[in-house]
């Protein structure tokens, strides 16, 4: 059974911080289709289209027929242990850091035989539940789990390892002033967060909401304007050593496209908290945060960014905001490899229309801040680097991916907001 987990101890400032040390991510180009399912949190493995044999590992042609038609998809978690060991010693800097690590065979509903990392709770012959993660090196593993939830299931240290569980780490949330940042900070203390830092820029203008925030243990205010660059600079000096997750909730949205306005006021106000207030976040938050990776129990483990779903495909009704989330979108892809290498998850949340004032006009459905948080939450816990959030969002991302030229053109028929 896991141990409970227990609050790290405060760190000694007179020792030396670890340098990150990874699991071996050498993968071939099949492998990484693998692995980008796994950062959706989507068990998948290659079909044969002529024969229908499974494929384990990720082949370029098929073991049974040589046909090189292989296609993804998705397939039952259902599992059972062939055999296990328990790994004393290692090569590997980053497992000899680690030991002792339990592996295992398992044999899958779908047939296949595969190698994974087993939780403390399984055992040869049982029946398990096989999760696809991302793990230290970005690169996809399997994981079997029991079926069921145990005591104490998610404070298991292999578990640990390929997820960003909130519990006893310390997270700043770079804007509170939205329901969403509020709702947000309620949902990491119940999940057991050490403590919270709240961004607020501005803060000596109320806003609706700051009192019940006052209110709460373990938070604490920060000063922090992602629109000014001394601002986020003093907030990296004053807690960046600090910050084991970094959630940056700051958006500015208004509707209308390029030539339904005059001037370039409000898209320039876009970008500077959706672009250039990332951008500011990363070059100050970022170095901090990576160098300290490997930071045993204190490590950071994850960045985490929110962005409309329309970064994906312009919709023309908030042309300007969706250009300034596309621009933050692709940022997010360059910090990912910025970090990579350094254990840090870059985790993108992809979202319909928020429930706020500047979506009023369109109908339901919209997305609350209980909604945003608690899958915000979720995929801290889970491990999981991309997800979307809601109908409106889980929907374009099937039809961007069936055909982005056609979606593309359905928007541009779309451009009202009522």
């Amino acid at each position: 059974m896991a141990k409970p987990l227990s609050p790290p101890k405060a760190k000694n400032p007179l020792l030396r911080t670890r340098v990150p040390a990874n699991p071996p991510g050498l993968r071939s180009r099949a492998a990484t289709g693998f692995s980008a399912r796994a950062a959706e949190g989507i068990l998948a493995l290659q079909y044969c289209s002529a024969c229908n044999a499974v494929s384990y590992p990720a082949r370029d042609i098929c073991a049974n027929c040589w046909s090189d038609d292989l296609e993804w998809r998705e397939i039952d978690s259902a599992g059972e242990i062939l055999a296990s060991t328990t790994l004393q010693s290692s090569t590997n800097v980053y497992f000899r850091e680690r030991m002792p690590w339990r592996i295992g065979t398992i044999k899958l509903a779908v047939g296949a035989i595969v190698l994974a990392h087993l939780h403390v709770d399984v055992n040869t012959g049982d029946t398990v539940r096989v999760i696809a993660r991302t793990d230290k090196s970005g690169q996809g593993v399997l994981m079997a789990l029991p079926t069921k939830e145990t005591p104490n299931m998610a404070d298991d240290k292999a578990m640990r390892e390929l997820t960003c569980d909130p519990k006893y780490r310390r997270v700043l949330v770079t804007d509170v002033r939205t329901e969403t940042g509020q709702a947000l900070t309620k949902a990491l203390l119940a999940a057991g967060a050490k403590k919270v830092f709240l961004g607020v820029a501005d803060d000596w203008k109320p806003f609706p909401g700051k009192a019940e925030l006052e209110s709460l243990e373990n938070t604490e205010f920060v000063p922090l304007n992602v629109t000014l660059d001394g601002s986020v600079l003093e907030a990296s000096k004053s807690i960046g050593a600090k910050v084991d997750i970094l959630i940056n909730t700051a958006q500015y949205v208004r509707p209308g496209s390029v030539m339904s306005r005059n001037g370039t006021v409000t898209a320039k106000d876009e970008m500077e908290v959706n672009y250039f207030g990332l951008h500011r976040l990363l070059q100050h938050f970022g170095p901090i945060m990576r160098s300290r990776a490997a930071d045993g129990d204190n490590s950071a483990v994850a960045w985490v960014n929110m962005f409309s779903i329309y970064a994906l495909s312009n919709w023309p009704a908030y042309g300007t905001a969706s250009a300034s989330q596309a621009a933050a979108y692709s940022l997010a892809q360059n910090a990912r490899a910025d970090f990579m290498g350094s254990g840090i998850k870059l985790i993108n949340v992809l979202h319909g229309p928020l429930d706020d004032e500047w979506h009023q006009p369109l109908s339901p459905p919209k997305l609350t801040g209980n909604k945003m948080s608690g899958s915000i939450v979720a995929a801290l816990q889970q491990g999981i680097e991309l997800t979307f959030v809601g109908d409106i969002a889980n929907d374009f991302k099937d039809r961007w991916r069936e055909d982005p030229g056609v979606l593309e053109r359905e928007l541009a028929h779309n451009t009202h907001i009522d």
